[in-house]
């Protein structure tokens, strides 16, 4: 029974691993590709490719399923919402590593909900908010890019605190398939704006989706649809504080995605607060039970 349970363990582990690799790839393909697609084309193309994949995952589902993944696909997609409007305006490795703040938000909003709060999860917060400081000493203050990535920290904090509460009560792939589907039900209604605009001035984005369609299907079925369920199998197995320490990997592997293709780097302050924001994430999950 230990063995199972450790095997459990380090396969969640591997998964959420795996997780980070795909989501650090996701930054600077959506940076390009919002060269030439707007966030809502982006947002409802992208659900839609994933919720078509887990399609066949819709059955037997029950009246606590359905709750529970609308709950959590509304959640899931403002914060895509967010991260993919901010990314408009600054850069993808700058996006990663102030997403990479969920680390610290987990376990302070744990302990808003009652969770007992460590003086160093303070200390930690502390350091992040100067080191997001210093980055934006390095443009011209926060920018509104910055607010709307913060904001998208905020909402994966509290996504992974209810993916722990959750997925255990459910299949994974149903759950999966009803977030999805929600997801995509929003895409839709947020982009219908845009596209009647397109359509008033006949200029509907289709030579633009077709030019994109190969990174458009890897961010429905690779970005989107795989990790949301290799994260909801893995936090079966492993706790959201552990669970959000190996989210910090995700801004290295963005950082080096974002040099090799869209040659980005930081300057001096921007590496610095980068780096506090980092220190601070891992600081704060230093030796967690």
């Amino acid at each position: 029974m230990t063995f199972t349970l450790r095997s459990s363990h380090s396969k969640g582990i591997l998964l959420l691993i795996l997780t980070t690799i795909i989501w650090g790839t996701s930054f600077s393909l959506l940076k390009h590709t919002l060269g030439s697609l707007s966030p809502g084309t982006i947002l409802a193309i992208r659900f839609g490719i994933a919720a078509i994949a887990v399609a066949p995952w819709l059955r037997k589902l029950d009246r606590r399923l359905i709750q529970d993944g609308l709950l959590l696909g509304g959640v899931y997609f403002a914060e895509c919402a967010c991260a993919l409007i901010g990314l408009e305006t600054i850069s993808a490795s700058r996006s990663a590593v102030i997403l990479s703040l969920n680390v610290i938000l987990v376990p302070l909003l744990a302990g808003v909900l009652g969770q007992k709060l460590s003086g160093r999860v303070v200390l930690a917060a502390a350091i992040a908010v100067l080191g997001i400081g210093i980055m934006s000493w390095e443009g011209a203050g926060l920018s509104q890019g910055d607010i709307l990535t913060i904001v998208c920290a905020v909402g994966i904090a509290v996504y992974i605190l209810m993916l722990e509460a959750i997925a255990p009560r459910h299949s994974t792939l149903p759950l999966v398939a009803v977030q999805l589907v929600t997801a995509a039900l929003l895409g839709l209604v947020f982009s219908l704006s845009a596209l009647i605009q397109s359509a008033q001035a006949v200029q509907l984005p289709f030579e633009e989706v077709s030019s994109n369609l190969g990174s458009l299907v890897y961010l429905g079925i690779v970005v989107t649809a795989t990790p949301i369920w290799t994260q909801a199998m893995a936090q079966r197995w492993v706790p959201a504080h552990e669970a959000a320490l190996l989210y910090t990997l995700e801004p290295v592997f963005a950082a080096l995605f974002s040099f090799w293709f869209l040659g980005e780097g930081f300057g001096i302050r921007g590496l610095i607060g980068a780096g506090l924001i980092l220190a601070a994430t891992l600081y704060s999950q230093r030796l967690r039970p």
